[in-house]
């Protein structure tokens, strides 16, 4: 089975905050992932979105803005809730509003991936491809959220299995 956590930029404007109207747009982002992802305002990761989860959680930010921030690239924003009449297989969903995006950017930015990988990648793999794999997530997740807050866009996520 594969599970993937699916990001999109949008503008906040154009979000409905509606989970059948939200799932249908992600699910027409999710067929055209491949295009999206290369006009930069998609990004996915599959199966290890817990495990890059756990490499941002043994960053050390002193005087941060919120709590965690290491929590908003991945877990981070609002869940959207299932109304009366939607199908509880629908994807689970979240809005990560534009300042939480530029927060999250402003982390990925600043964060030291050789620093993070010291401390847990050996937990997550010792092979070279391993720290590749991670390496390549974080930054393609860097480049993703600093375009989605320079254009001051929100991003959706849902989780597709």
């Amino acid at each position: 089975m594969s599970i993937h956590l699916h990001l999109r930029a949008v503008a906040e404007s154009e979000i409905r905050n509606d989970h059948t109207w939200l799932a249908a747009f992600m699910f027409e982002a999710w067929r055209n992932h491949p295009d999206e992802y290369a006009a930069g305002i998609a990004d996915s990761i599959d199966k290890v979105f817990n495990s890059v989860n756990d490499l941002y959680a043994a960053a050390d930010v002193p005087g941060a803005d919120v709590d965690e921030p290491w929590d908003l690239p991945i877990y981070g924003g609002r869940p959207v809730a299932h109304g009366a009449e939607d199908d509880p297989s629908d994807p689970p969903l979240m809005i990560l509003e534009p300042p939480a995006v530029s927060q999250a950017a402003a982390f990925l930015a600043t964060v030291s991936f050789d620093e993070l990988w010291r401390v847990v990648g050996p937990g997550l793999g010792t092979w070279e491809e391993a720290r590749q794999e991670f390496l390549d997530h974080h930054e393609d997740l860097r480049d993703f959220y600093g375009r989605a807050a320079s254009a001051g866009h929100a991003v959706v996520k849902a989780v597709w299995a």
